[in-house]
């Protein structure tokens, strides 16, 4: 049996840079061939002192050779922002399935929303979470707690006690009303150390909208949200963020203000990150059907909030990609527009839809799109470096598929992008120097 595999002539994209190289892959780290014959690795590689794993004659060791001209190799992607629903709604995701999909699509990291049941806001409840973690996940699931108890938005957790179990502090799924409870969530964050990640609505705004308050709204009949339900909020947090000097992330922004509010904070200076999602950055409201596949929250919006996103990716705005995966059941989004629930799933998509259509639609570099995807959510939550701990994925660029959905690992299923063809299929996943998807034999 093959224990050594050399890529030939594969695209390394890491930290800024694409290189072609020809790399060892073993199950005990990467390598790549230098011009003395000699293989360098990165990673664990216990083979020798130095880094050096072994000469290019292979020691004794059985090397598969393959073309591998038409793949990319990469730190594994990092996630900042799944709902795996367990504990507490099982029957649309578990921990197993929702890790094990991410596992599917070359993500090495994802963390999950606390929006639960118990709700993760005191160490015993997140050590239920984490328990289940502990046993089920096949890659490295980072619960968030909550910001506030129950996410009700009343009093807020004891964030001391919950720092070093928890990635950072979020009540995603709703936002915290109260100023004056997100100014003392801040203001002990700030303590902390920690990250206070918001989910930024104004429930006084919402009116019972459910897609966006824009033309497909008014000629279909159907309740708006408006712009400012998230953007209003964006703005009196950064506010906040500056008085406190919180470490502060919004999650899915999604309209224009929102990008121009953040970029004009990050000149002055605060202490903001932010995220956005492929289904925002791929589609507007013009693209509305009327099923619950194009039902999110917040929602797809228009045509110029969509420019605007993908400006404020192109120019460092936004930090990060997340895809916002939030699995339901088939019945919970049979419903249309109207009734079906808020969310759609992502993680087995996001990559390959961000490939075509950003890179290879000439908008975005590959190398920018693998740092929002993999190395800078790292940077941002303070996680290491995936490399470092033999965590990287390998990517077929070459070959078109059409998404198809029933063959999702996801419990869910419900996706925009069903039918799309695109490129960028993971090949090879490889976890901690473990295998976790795929197979090079």
């Amino acid at each position: 049996m093959t224990d050594t595999w050399l890529l030939k002539n594969v695209l390394f994209v890491s930290q800024g840079q694409a290189s072609r190289e020809d790399v060892y892959v073993t199950k005990d780290g990467l390598s790549f061939l230098g011009e003395d014959g000699l293989a360098v690795g990165i990673g664990v590689t216990p083979f020798g002192e130095g880094g050096i794993l072994f000469p290019d004659s292979g020691a004794s060791r059985q090397v598969n050779e393959m073309d591998a001209g038409g793949w990319m190799l990469c730190p594994s992607l990092s996630d900042m922002h799944v709902h795996f629903r367990q504990p507490g709604y099982e029957y649309k995701e578990t921990i197993a399935s929702g890790s094990a999909a991410a596992a599917r699509a070359g993500y090495g990291l994802v963390a999950a929303m606390p929006n639960l049941n118990p709700v993760p806001d005191s160490p015993e409840t997140l050590a239920i979470e984490q328990a289940i973690i502990d046993r089920d996940a096949v890659i490295s699931v980072l619960p968030y707690a909550a910001i506030t108890l129950g996410r009700k938005g009343l009093e807020f957790v004891d964030m001391l006690a919950l720092r070093e179990s928890c990635v950072a502090f979020s009540d995603d799924g709703s936002g915290v009303q109260s100023d004056e409870m997100m100014e003392k969530a801040m203001r002990m964050a700030a303590f902390c150390d920690c990250v206070i990640a918001a989910h930024c609505e104004d429930n006084r705004l919402l009116n019972g909208g459910y897609i966006h308050d824009g033309e497909y709204a008014r000629t279909h009949g159907h309740k708006g949200i408006c712009s400012e339900s998230e953007w209003g909020q964006i703005a009196r947090d950064l506010e906040l963020a500056a008085k406190t000097g919180c470490r502060y992330h919004v999650c899915h922004i999604s309209c224009k203000e929102s990008v121009e509010i953040i970029r004009q904070a990050k000149k002055s200076g605060v202490k903001v990150t932010c995220e956005t999602g492929p289904h925002y950055l791929l589609l507007s409201d013009k693209d509305l059907q009327e099923d619950g596949r194009f039902k999110m929250n917040p929602p797809i919006r228009s045509e110029a909030d969509r420019e605007a996103l993908l400006s404020g990716l192109v120019d460092g705005t936004i930090d990060i990609i997340a895809t916002d995966h939030a699995p339901h059941s088939a019945e919970e989004k049979s419903r249309g527009l109207a009734g079906s629930a808020m969310g759609i799933v992502g993680l087995e998509t996001a990559f390959p839809l961000l490939y075509t259509h950003l890179v290879e639609g000439g908008i975005l570099s590959l190398e920018r799109l693998v740092e929002v995807m993999a190395e800078a959510p790292r940077r941002i939550f303070g996680l290491g470096s995936a490399l470092d701990e033999g965590s990287y994925a390998l990517f077929d660029l070459e070959t078109p598929y059409a998404i198809d959905s029933t063959a999702f690992v996801s419990k869910g299923k419900a996706t925009p992008f069903d039918g799309w063809t695109v490129k960028g299929n993971c090949l090879l996943n490889v976890h901690k120097n473990k295998i976790v998807y795929g197979t090079l034999e």
